[in-house]
């Protein structure tokens, strides 16, 4: 049986921890009762087992889209849920993924759902997963959701290899560059340095040759310092990244990006319209659908954004005045679900939605891909030519001056 960190509290109003053996969650509560305490919060204990498999090495997305379709296969034919999740775990070609489904089927076993199974394993299972499994337990639909995610796992995977394709020619020779600038920073433009002091002395040196100099003085002699500030920054962003304001942050960010920013919110948009449409179709309400969709986004403002509409519907308004009064949504959108809203088909047009937004976003990312390789290309072509105008120039300046 699985362990259960709980936070609790006495008679008396005294908060107190511990852990607990129960078969399930509803059996942790009542043996809390029993001892008089008021459960406030109850979690999975994470053992030794668990936290070797969260820190595994991620599970290449050939792997998932494997698992998403055998699953919906077993549970299209009559398999049951657990006894899927087994022959799931001895098939697994990743070790990794087999520790994980052992924990999954035993925590399905012991009254766990499998959104919230999956839930406790983020590296091997994403938000847009665990939001469309809990979407098709709630709807009655699984299958037809692990389907879904294959498909669009298998999507994602190749869109992936394009763009690594796409840019891995420019990103060598940016590197190549870079390594190369570097290089020049640390053991060639020294030398020029005592070429340039008269111009110095005189107040003459061109503003590109200071900075080229400053930089080399920088690396020369701060350079484990600018390694290591690097390393700091990237370590910092990373556990600001992990902290729900900073993913909010990092969210909002995304969707200010020049020429990225319209296209990923359009395919956050277009994965909230397929799920919500999809349960809307199933016969799931309203509400309760929204609720569930919003976390499919994979965006933390846009989540915020149709709470909040759920909160003013459960006040009795319609869907569409809520969601324009977020700023979130393109007024083509707010039409067509007021439309559908009107004719009292919101599930369709919410799912033509969904399919008219992939198909333009997916062109857009396709040329934005390929927009990328020439501006790296620009890029690289810049920092050399900036380290060779910054040489040239005190050159011609002293030849102007003799002459």
């Amino acid at each position: 049986m699985p362990d259960f960190e709980y936070v609790a509290r006495e008679m008396s109003g005294r908060q107190v921890t511990g852990v607990l053996t129960a078969a399930s969650k509803q059996d942790a509560v009542r043996t809390l009762a029993g001892q008089s305490l008021f459960p406030i919060q109850i979690d999975t204990a994470k053992t030794a087992e668990s936290t070797e498999a969260n820190r595994s090495k991620r599970v290449r997305s050939r792997h998932l889209v494997a698992l998403y379709s055998q699953l919906a296969d077993l549970l299209h034919s009559g398999v049951p849920l657990l006894r899927s999740l087994e022959i799931l775990e001895q098939q697994a070609s990743h070790p990794g993924l087999a520790r994980v489904l052992q924990e999954v089927r035993e925590q399905v076993a012991d009254g766990t759902r499998l959104a919230d199974a999956m839930n406790q394993h983020p590296r091997i299972f994403n938000e847009l997963a665990v939001s469309m499994v809990r979407a098709g337990e709630e709807g009655g639909f699984l299958e037809d959701v692990l389907k879904r995610i294959a498909t669009f796992t298998e999507h994602q995977e190749d869109l992936k290899s394009r763009v690594v394709g796409a840019l891995a020619y420019p990103l060598f020779l940016l590197v190549m560059g870079i390594v190369v600038v570097t290089g020049m920073l640390l053991f060639f433009v020294p030398k020029f340095a005592p070429i340039f002091d008269g111009l110095a002395e005189r107040g003459q040196l061109p503003l590109p040759t200071k900075l080229l100099l400053g930089f080399s003085q920088l690396l020369q002699n701060h350079g484990l310092w600018v390694i290591a500030g690097i390393v700091a920054i990237g370590w910092w962003g990373k556990q600001l990244l992990n902290s729900e304001e900073g993913r909010r942050r990092a969210d909002t960010l995304r969707l200010k990006i020049w020429g990225l920013g319209p296209i990923l919110r359009n395919l956050a948009i277009a994965r909230f319209c397929r799920i919500l449409g999809t349960l809307l179709r199933n016969g799931v309400p309203l509400l309760p659908s929204l609720r569930i969709a919003k976390d499919a986004t994979g965006n933390k403002l846009l989540s915020e954004a149709i709470g909040t509409a759920a909160e003013n519907i459960s006040s009795g308004k319609t869907l569409a005045r809520p969601l324009a009064a977020s700023g979130q949504f393109s007024r083509e959108v707010i039409e067509m679900i007021t439309v559908g809203e009107e004719a009292n088909n919101l599930e369709k047009v919410l799912l033509d939605i969904a399919d008219n937004m992939e198909r333009r976003t997916n062109r857009e990312l396709e040329l934005y891909v390929r927009l990328l390789e020439p501006i790296m290309l620009l890029v690289m072509a810049t920092l050399i030519l900036f380290v060779m105008v910054a040489l040239l120039l005190p050159v011609f300046q002293s030849a102007s001056a003799f002459n």
